[in-house]
C-alpha cells in the first residue's frame, strides 16, 4: 500500500493547524494546550470570506476551547458579581488607623478618607490626593476638585450625594503617580469601601485609577467613553479633572463619557 495519500492527508492536517494558530495568535491568544488526544482532530478549518469582502475567516468548529483570558488582549473578564459586606467605613478608616504600611506616610499632613453618602448610586475615584487634599484631610478640594465638582453638578447630582475617593490614601512627593507597590497596599480598603456601598456605577479618573481598579494595562484613551465591568459594577473610565485643566479640548469627551453615565442611571431603577 502506498504511503503517498498517508503523507498528503498529514501534510493538509499541518497546514490547518498552522493557519489555525495564526488565527489564534492574531486574537492575542498566546497560550496554548499541549495535551491533545488523538480524536481531537483539526479543532476548525478556516475559510476566506467572498471575494471583495474583508479578510476575515469563518470558522467551522469540531471542539470548542475554552477562551482563555486574554482572548481580548489586557482587558479581563468579568470576576462574577460584587458581594456587598456589612462593614462601615468606621470599620475601614479605624483598620486603617494612623498608617504607616508603605513609605508614603513619612511626608502626608494628613490621610485622605473617601468622603460622601454611604448609600450613593455614584462614585468617582482619582489616584492620590494632592497639596491642597493632603493639607484639609478631603479628597478633589483643589482646582481639579473644584472641576469635578462641575461635572458632577452637569449630570443632575450634588456632591454631597455621591463618593468620592482615591486609590491612595496618602500625597506622594510632587504629587507624583503612586507606585504599583503603594497602590497595591492602599486599594484594598478601596475595595472593602466599595463591597460596603455597592454603588451601581463608578467613575475612574485618568490611567492610575483606572489601571488599578480594572486591573489593565491600557492607557486612558483606550478605554475611556464604554462602560466596563468591576464585579457587575459599571465602570465608566474618563479622564482626571487636573488633566482638562491642561488640556481643556479634552472636556468635550469627558462630558460625553458623563452623558453615558447620566442616562445609564436615569434609565436604571433606583434602589431604596
Amino acid at each position: 500500500m502506498s504511503s503517498e495519500p498517508i503523507t498528503n492527508e498529514l501534510l493538509s492536517l499541518t497546514r490547518d493547524a498552522r493557519e489555525h494558530l495564526t488565527y489564534l495568535h492574531e486574537l492575542g491568544i498566546e497560550g496554548i494546550n499541549k495535551e491533545v488526544g488523538p480524536s481531537a482532530g483539526v479543532v476548525a478549518r478556516a475559510e476566506r470570506a467572498s471575494v471583495g469582502n474583508p479578510p476575515f475567516v469563518n470558522l467551522v468548529p469540531e471542539r470548542v476551547p475554552e477562551a482563555p483570558s486574554t482572548l481580548f488582549g489586557e482587558i479581563k473578564p468579568a470576576l462574577g458579581r460584587l458581594v456587598r459586606s456589612s462593614e462601615t467605613f468606621e470599620d475601614i478608616h479605624a483598620d486603617i488607623g494612623n498608617c504607616v504600611r508603605c513609605s508614603l506616610y513619612e511626608r502626608r499632613t494628613h490621610i485622605v478618607h473617601t468622603e460622601g453618602k454611604r448609600s450613593a448610586r455614584l462614585m468617582f475615584i482619582g489616584e492620590a490626593p494632592g497639596a491642597d487634599e493632603d493639607a484639609q484631610a478631603r479628597p478633589f478640594v483643589g482646582k481639579a476638585g473644584q472641576l469635578l465638582t462641575k461635572i458632577i453638578e452637569s449630570i443632575g447630582f450634588k456632591r454631597e450625594e455621591v463618593l468620592i475617593g482615591n486609590v491612595n490614601r496618602c500625597r506622594p512627593p510632587g504629587n507624583r503617580p503612586p507606585t504599583p507597590d503603594e497602590a497595591a497596599t492602599c486599594k484594598p480598603f478601596l475595595l472593602r469601601e466599595i463591597a460596603a456601598v455597592g454603588p451601581e456605577v463608578i467613575v475612574v479618573l485618568g490611567n492610575t485609577a483606572t489601571q488599578n481598579l480594572l486591573g489593565v494595562k491600557q492607557g486612558i484613551s483606550r478605554l475611556r467613553g464604554q462602560f466596563q465591568d468591576y464585579q457587575g459594577v459599571k465602570v465608566m473610565p474618563t479622564f482626571h479633572p487636573a488633566y482638562l485643566l491642561r488640556d481643556p479640548s479634552k472636556k468635550k469627551e469627558t462630558w460625553e463619557d458623563l452623558k453615558k453615565v447620566r442616562d445609564y442611571l436615569e434609565s436604571a431603577p433606583k434602589r431604596d
